[in-house]
């Protein structure tokens, strides 16, 4: 009986670990909101002023957690001995944060998504942002040989995010460092 009992109990601890285990949100962010890691893992300083912080920082979990836009829109992606592929301790190409360059076979090229000298990302409004990913439309048109829409780019599975998502995604873009690209070397000059 005192054999059985301590089974029992044993078998209701594991199970009891497992749930709570499986229950958490992940290994790296146990009780953290979406909004607080995303103000721990943005790779860059952050620039608030006049921005929504809380906006921002679910901008950044999207962008940085779930998205995984640094890895197309960023080259190098990550910084030299920081390529978690080649197991080494991540760490994000900063200095290219989010500036595009990234080849994909000889025509298509990664945009720039930090913001411009106006601040907009990629030099977009929020609307126009919105609808490039929603529909994919390609406003600059780089590609009319293959289609008026972006190619590569994941938008039809990134349109399906809500409102709120892509207007976090856009405040987080608003908050990054401008950084030049080969097309427009002064950007970020006003």
């Amino acid at each position: 009986m005192k054999r059985t009992l301590i089974g029992a109990v044993t078998v209701f601890g594991a199970a009891l670990g497992c749930v709570l285990f499986l229950g958490s949100t992940n290994g790296h962010a146990q009780g953290k909101s979406n909004i607080q890691q995303g103000a721990e893992i943005a790779p860059v300083p952050l620039t608030l002023d006049g921005l929504n912080p809380a906006l921002v920082r679910q901008g950044s979990y999207i962008v940085n957690a779930q998205g995984g836009c640094n890895d197309c829109h960023t080259a190098p992606p990550y910084a030299d001995g920081g390529d978690p592929f080649l197991g080494q301790p991540e760490e994000i190409n900063a200095a290219g944060y989010l500036a595009g360059g990234q080849q994909f076979g000889p025509f298509i090229t990664s945009r720039n998504l930090t913001p411009n000298a106006a601040g907009r990302p990629a030099g977009l409004t929020l609307e126009r942002f919105v609808e490039t990913i929603r529909e994919g439309t390609d406003l600059k048109n780089r590609h009319p040989e293959i289609s008026p829409l972006l190619q590569v780019m994941p938008w039809p599975v990134y349109g399906k995010m809500s409102d709120r998502e892509l207007q976090a995604i856009y405040e987080f873009l608003r908050a990054i460092p401008c950084l030049p690209d080969v097309r427009n070397p002064n950007r970020c000059e006003a």
